[in-house]
């Protein structure tokens, strides 16, 4: 069964070459808090904000001014930021390239699967790569867990949901050919010998983090609702609620629900999620406009915190 940490990458790689987002790392790296911010932010109008407006953001979140300068350069050398100069003031934004990467995995961050109806079958993806290809198995390995596989055998992976067209056309560009994909039944054989398809994912971890979640965060909503979450610890909140629960839905398969243990949790964490992302939206957008203001010499354009419905939608 697979570890739920063992994501190597927070987001997909749709721009695969042009852009690599920060590695998931044991808490809140630079880096990662620095690509969040601008993404709650920015995403939208993918607006310039001053150096200097966002080292001090990140000085509220802990990092320090050298610590937030560095994130910000090697983000630029990813391909996630650009800068630009203007007298002695610079200023970066998300680029092109990074932004459609982001509404890509935001919007599969937050959409609820639904209820589709299973109908018992199991795609499979067999696949073998030669020692020399290290990157790109580990390539294809992240891009499979993105979508939900999980290795039932080192080099077979599967899942209960069909594949997109889509999917389909990105695993060809990935493997170079060296896959084959199945669509069938499990077949119940001898217990002693036999290894379930479920036994592919570790629903009980999966279970237990959706468990702390709610637990960090749900006296949070009452504070949320009755506005005593303002300023700093506004924009400090939205992004630790948004780091901690985009690694849930990449965790949890979206298995039938015929699959899963009884209350699983998914909704609930997701609607937890909703109401303090969502309730913190102006108090936060409202100090990150003040601090950008402040370190620009005037009114920002383009800063604006988005909701999880305009994540859904890709902002269309």
């Amino acid at each position: 069964m697979t570890s739920p940490y063992d994501i190597n990458e927070i987001f997909p790689q749709d721009a695969a070459g042009a852009v690599r987002l920060p590695r998931r790392q044991a808490g809140n790296s630079p880096q990662g808090l620095a690509v969040t911010l601008l993404a709650d932010y920015t995403l939208r109008s993918r607006a310039w904000l001053p150096s200097a407006a966002i080292v001090a953001l990140l000085a509220e979140a802990g990092v320090s001014q050298a610590g937030a300068r560095t994130a910000m350069s090697r983000l630029a050398r990813r391909g996630v930021l650009e800068s630009r100069r203007r007298g002695r003031r610079s200023s970066y934004r998300l680029t092109a390239a990074a932004a459609a990467s982001l509404v890509i995995g935001g919007s599969a961050i937050v959409s609820s699967p639904g209820t589709r109806p299973w109908d018992e079958h199991w795609t499979l993806i067999a696949f073998s790569l030669p020692q020399e290809e290290a990157a790109l198995r580990r390539g294809l390995r992240s891009e499979l867990r993105w979508m939900g596989y999980a290795p039932l055998y080192d080099g077979l992976w599967i899942s209960p949901h069909d594949l997109s067209e889509k999917t389909k056309a990105r695993l060809a560009e990935l493997t170079l050919g060296n896959l084959t994909v199945f669509r069938a039944r499990h077949i119940e054989l001898d217990a002693s010998i036999r290894r379930n398809p479920l036994d592919a994912w570790d629903t009980a971890d999966i279970a237990r983090q959706y468990e702390s979640f709610i637990r960090r965060w749900r006296a949070t909503v009452p504070q949320t609702t009755a506005g005593q979450i303002v300023g700093a610890a506004a924009v400090r909140a939205r992004t630790e609620v948004m780091d901690t629960y985009r690694r849930l839905p990449i965790l949890d398969p979206h298995l039938p629900a015929r699959l899963l243990p009884p209350d699983w949790l998914r909704e609930p964490a997701r609607d937890l999620f909703i109401a303090v992302y969502d309730g913190l939206a102006g108090a936060a957008e409202d100090h990150v406009r003040a601090v950008a203001s402040r370190h620009a010499d005037g009114q920002v354009a383009g800063v604006g915190a988005h909701t999880v419905a305009d994540l859904t939608t890709g902002f269309s």
